[in-house]
């Protein structure tokens, strides 16, 4: 989605750079997440706190900025390490915006005097308010997706842990043992083994089902019947 924010953004502009930073909730920082020019080292790395750099002054005012030249002379500017970008003339800067709360920024750099058109502007702020709300909506359904797989791993764990206390307790049973000592046994069978220990207490289990069954006159062909 960032990337698709850049391609739009050049195709708009004929931009020779342009960066996408977003809000972090956490830490209350901008950070660049997306870049046209290629910025291996500084996505997700490089940041700014709010108010800082004209960035940090487009997050905080939800205003846009447009420089046509010598940007680097505005008194809200300020260079960042490894940024080519900071070095180019123009440079203009729209917020990413959902539900009215600005989320991020889209950043646009020309390497020469660039006087950007009304409509660009328009477009540029369309761009921003459009996918400001994706951006929110992607990262809700993240975090849904995130919280759905840890609420079927916290089942998966109940569950092994039921098992594995059946298990034990079948052990202790047959074999005169403590709690501790059953555990015991269930662990080391399932590194012998190499098994995970819900597995050994499943088959545990079945293997005393089937035990009990069959020492229970008809029960089992009783159960064979229903199914």
């Amino acid at each position: 989605m960032l990337g698709e924010i850049v391609g739009m953004t050049v195709q708009v502009t004929g931009c020779d750079a342009c960066l996408v930073y977003l809000l972090e909730a956490e830490s209350g920082e901008v950070v660049l997440r997306a870049s046209q020019v290629p910025h291996a080292a500084e996505i997700g790395h490089l940041s700014m706190q709010i108010g800082q750099g004209v960035t940090g002054w487009v997050v905080e005012n939800k205003s846009i900025v447009v420089l046509s030249d010598h940007a680097f002379n505005d008194k809200r500017f300020i260079r960042l390490p490894g940024l080519v970008e900071d070095t180019y003339e123009a440079f203009a800067s729209v917020p990413l915006i959902s539900a009215g709360d600005v989320i991020g920024v889209i950043n646009v750099h020309h390497k020469e005097r660039y006087d950007h058109t009304p409509e660009e502007v328009s477009l540029l702020t369309f761009i921003g308010e459009q996918m400001g709300g994706a951006i929110t909506r992607a990262r809700l359904e993240g975090e849904n997706a995130r919280l759905v797989e840890e609420t079927q791993e916290m089942k998966r764990q109940l569950e092994t842990r039921k098992l594995v206390e059946r298990a034990k307790g079948i052990l202790q049973y047959k074999f005169n043992l403590t709690e501790e000592e059953a555990y015991l046994r269930l662990r080391n069978e399932s590194r012998r083994l190499r098994r995970p220990m819900r597995d050994l207490a499943e088959a545990i289990i079945l293997t005393e089902d089937l035990a009990r069954k069959a020492s229970e006159p008809g029960l089992l062909d009783r159960e064979i019947e229903g199914d």
